[in-house]
């Protein structure tokens, strides 16, 4: 389940994204490639927070997984332009961060807007809508003949963490019958500050590599329900990773304040980790297993 914390954040005004929008497999999708001299070792489906692909912060940060691992990266529109509107930002700042008597004032107003701008997202991109748009798009980069011979990493933020976690498991509830068959769509996945799980149940299903980055202050997913993913992906002999970020938020490996050095550099060791991650799962995975 979503929670307020889900649509809170900053967006990016310090760099301007340097990809390329294309329609990619039927989606909307923006592509971040290597730099023209650098081969792409593998590929990377981002599967973003609420606010989507448009997102200038999920876009930089797709820029900065091809600068820095050499990965094609996919952002698609998996919300089908109906992602939650970049305005309940400033509806929801004004709620958590206006102390004055006229923010008091105004509060209700603002929550409110707020929750009605949120409202449609969290109906128009139920999992059992979405989930099907994303494993057929991986499916697909999986077929295509461009691409089928690169491994293939998973990426999730918040809303998105749900579908990469699925795509870990070998027999999911939905999108049966993909081609290629649903556990050998991807390589490996990551997730940072993931929401709508259920712990240890969602994990207990995991076969793929899976690394977790989270925050010890983020209250939609607890340190405690971390641990026992952690204890899980131990017993069940799953190649994982956890890193926990002290003092971090909901939200915080995208959508920091960046005037914030600490939560800048936070952020920016969440990107390395991701790449280094993904660098580390794709090295020496032979063509003919993908």
């Amino acid at each position: 389940m979503s929670c307020p914390a889900c649509f809170q954040g900053v967006e990016r005004t310090d760099a301007k994204p340097t990809g390329r929008q294309l329609k990619i497999h039927g989606l909307d999708c923006y592509v971040a490639s290597p730099s023209e001299d650098q081969p792409a070792k593998g590929i990377i489906v981002i599967v973003p927070d609420a606010f989507g692909w448009e997102l200038v912060n999920n876009r930089l940060l797709a820029d900065e997984y091809a600068r820095q691992g050499n990965f094609e990266v996919f952002l698609p529109d998996f919300m089908d332009g109906r992602a939650c509107p970049l305005w309940v930002l400033d509806e929801l700042d004004s709620v958590t961060q206006d102390h004055s008597l006229t923010g008091w004032l105004t509060k209700p107003y603002h929550t409110a807007w707020a929750v009605f701008g949120f409202s449609p997202f969290i109906w128009r991109n139920r999992l059992a809508i979405c989930m099907l748009r994303v494993a057929s798009f991986v499916a697909a980069l999986r077929r295509d003949s461009s691409t089928a011979s690169l491994p293939v990493g998973v990426a999730g933020f918040c809303w998105g963490a749900q579908h990469i976690v699925r795509l870990c498991w070998n027999e999911p509830e939905a999108c049966q019958n993909t081609e290629p068959p649903f556990n050998k769509l991807i390589t490996a996945a990551f997730m940072a500050h993931p929401s709508a799980l259920t712990i240890p149940a969602d994990v207990e299903k995991v076969c793929k590599p899976l690394c977790i980055a989270a925050g010890d202050k983020d209250h939609v997913i607890s340190i405690a329900d971390v641990k026992r993913a952690q204890e899980v992906l131990e017993k069940n002999d799953i190649k994982h990773k956890v890193e926990v970020y002290e003092g971090a938020g909901h939200g915080w490996s995208v959508r920091i304040d960046r005037q914030n050095k600490r939560q800048k550099e936070q952020a920016e060791d969440c990107e390395r980790l991701a790449v280094s991650w993904f660098t580390e799962c794709f090295a020496g995975v032979a063509k003919d297993s993908l």
